[in-house]
């Protein structure tokens, strides 16, 4: 059930706002607190208007010299855009592992950096049901390399850093604003444990949650087990679009996610194996709508939209000399694109990484 959180999060995870404010300009942030399997709504004041790019350079650094940790202890777990200042809050596991703390900094589009104060802001919680129990011996694998459990691993001569964690902590990995419902990705305590829950809001109690499976074309397999990573609205928030790793692309109809039954997505596009998506975001693009996906190993991707609805599902595996990558997709020129979240339409706000440092950046659609 709901009810007045009355303490700051545990745990950081995904974090998102509600698209619309109050009369009063009030702004709803949401905030995964994976270590409680709960999202808690967080009620902001009202901030001024802003149209301005966000642009901070050594946000890394910033971050973690704000926090007073080390670089490397600041990890972000998440990132969404206010929607009328454009500011941007990031949620920060401050430390490494499944004891980290979390906090939200706040970065204003003049470049400030501050931490919100949680427990001064109203808020409601919601307590998932079927999250995964902490004595659940099935493990997640993470390719990210940000858990202290990474350990470099070879495959087909690529080198990645897979760390195995306990499933709990991915009981929530997403979060999407559809059609005035809040969507949570992630694991369950089910067999079939991915899974995909709608949530009113102001909460009420109340979730559907709904089992799903794709076809994973690098795979060869349906799988029931991998969560979702990324997921955004789409089709004029009739549908959502979900990545997974390794990495292909699902498409959910939202009248298919009764809870009622194991849904099947429809598989429109393999990405490139042996990676993970970070971000799911669409942009408008000369009258055309367009998807970036940034991820761990490939490059930052760019998809046209309306090539999902005449793409057929992909069932055949990629070892099969007929399969298909299914829709088309262009690699773009900008490396070390992490998380991403809209500004508006026409501009997605990322974290860019150097190898040396992240910064925050403005994309605007005409250079993408």
């Amino acid at each position: 059930m709901p009810s007045i959180a009355t303490s700051t999060l545990l745990s950081a995870g995904p974090v998102l706002f509600a698209p619309d404010t109050s009369s009063g300009g009030t702004a709803v942030l949401f905030a995964a607190d994976v270590a409680r399997a709960a999202i808690v709504a967080f009620e902001l004041p009202a901030e001024a208007p802003s149209d301005s790019a966000v642009t901070v350079e050594h946000l890394g650094t910033k971050v973690a010299t704000l926090l007073g940790v080390e670089r490397a202890d600041a990890v972000i777990r998440g990132m969404a855009v206010h929607p009328v200042s454009h500011a941007v809050y990031l949620s920060i596991a401050r430390g490494r592992g499944a004891e980290a703390g979390p906090a939200i900094v706040r970065v204003g589009t003049d470049g400030s950096l501050s931490v919100v104060e949680l427990e001064d802001l109203p808020s409601t919680s919601f307590a998932l049901d079927d999250a995964p129990a902490a004595d659940d011996e099935r493990l997640d694998h993470w390719l990210d390399g940000s858990d202290p459990s990474s350990q470099p691993r070879e495959i087909h001569g690529v080198t990645l850093n897979i760390a195995q964690v306990p499933v709990q902590r991915s009981s929530i990995t997403g979060l999407a604003w559809v059609g005035g419902t809040l969507f949570v990705a992630g694991l369950s305590n089910e067999e079939f444990s991915s899974r995909l829950r709608q949530i009113a809001y102001p909460f009420d109690g109340t979730a559907t949650e709904t089992s799903v499976e794709i076809f994973h074309v690098d795979h060869g397999k349906y799988e029931t087990q991998s969560p979702i990573r990324a997921l955004t609205s789409f089709d004029n928030g009739r549908s959502i679009l979900a990545s997974y790793t390794c990495t292909p692309v699902v498409q959910f109809s939202l009248d298919q996610l009764t809870g009622e039954s194991l849904v099947r997505g429809r598989t429109v596009a393999e990405l490139g194996p042996m990676n993970q998506p970070f971000s799911l975001v669409s942009y408008d693009r000369d009258g055309e709508e367009f998807l970036l996906v940034s991820n761990t190993r490939h490059p930052l991707l760019k998809i046209p939209a309306a090539s999902i609805a005449v793409q057929d599902a992909l069932t055949v595996p990629m070892s099969e000399p007929d399969h298909s990558l299914g829709i088309p997709r262009e690699n773009l020129d900008h490396p070390g694109v992490t998380w991403m979240a809209n500004l508006d339409r026409g501009s997605i706000v990322v974290v860019q990484d150097d190898g040396v440092d992240t910064a925050l950046r403005t994309f605007r659609a005409a250079d993408l």
